[in-house]
């Protein structure tokens, strides 16, 4: 059975509730994918976005998908094709970092839940007409930031993102506190340089710091 776009807001809505950072992951090495997912879970952030942007990154998503606690998506997911690799490689969601009639079939047929991105309030209304209400907001700095999605949320409760795309521990803060915001994607808690390092342990720390992220009294 085809899965629907409900249906797909409701599951991805649902990984993203888990914590409130999505860490977005470039893996160069398909031997640090299993170390850094585990690291990433013990730290408190179970929800795992491997981008699409390196060889190795189907592999490592295959890898990641055997971690105990884990939920492993694709991101980048930009053709059809694209989101039949991550399905055969593991991939329990995508998220793209906009959204064509093309890729939504696909990720349908596939039963794959997508988070699909959008920018702007036309954007997102169209994608909520399809039955989408759980997005992601990118490059969220550069389409305005926090203001900016705060005043597309005036006028559309209804939808729920995830903003990515220069977020940092710095701005994290001012995009958790909106009340259409339910988790942020960010790159930090996995820098390059602790990922070439094996710097599990550094790692861990990181996510562990981010999971407390947006903690409200």
């Amino acid at each position: 059975m085809t899965l629907t776009a409900k249906d797909a807001s409701r599951r991805t809505r649902e990984i993203c509730a888990l914590a409130p950072i999505v860490p977005v992951l470039v893996i160069e090495y398909v031997a640090h994918a299993r170390p850094l997912a585990e690291a990433l879970v013990a730290g408190g952030l179970p929800a795992l976005e491997v981008t699409l942007r390196t060889p190795a990154a189907l592999d490592a998503i295959a890898a990641m998908a055997e971690v105990a606690g884990g939920h492993v998506g694709a991101g980048t997911l930009i053709t059809p094709e694209d989101v039949r690799a991550a399905k055969r490689a593991g991939a329990t969601f995508g998220v793209s970092p906009g959204a064509t009639d093309a890729l939504i079939a696909a990720c349908e047929e596939e039963d794959l839940p997508l988070l699909p991105g959008a920018a702007t309030a036309s954007e997102a209304m169209r994608l909520l007409e399809l039955g989408y209400d759980m997005l992601k907001f990118f490059p969220a700095e550069a389409s305005g930031g926090a203001p900016a999605l705060k005043a597309i949320g005036a006028p559309l409760p209804q939808i729920t993102f995830c903003p990515t795309g220069g977020v940092s521990p710095e701005n994290v803060e001012s995009y958790l506190s909106l009340p259409n915001v339910l988790c942020a994607g960010g790159s930090w808690v996995a820098p390059k340089k602790l990922i070439d390092a094996q710097d599990w342990a550094g790692i861990e720390a990181l996510a562990r710091a981010a999971a407390e992220s947006g903690q409200k009294g």
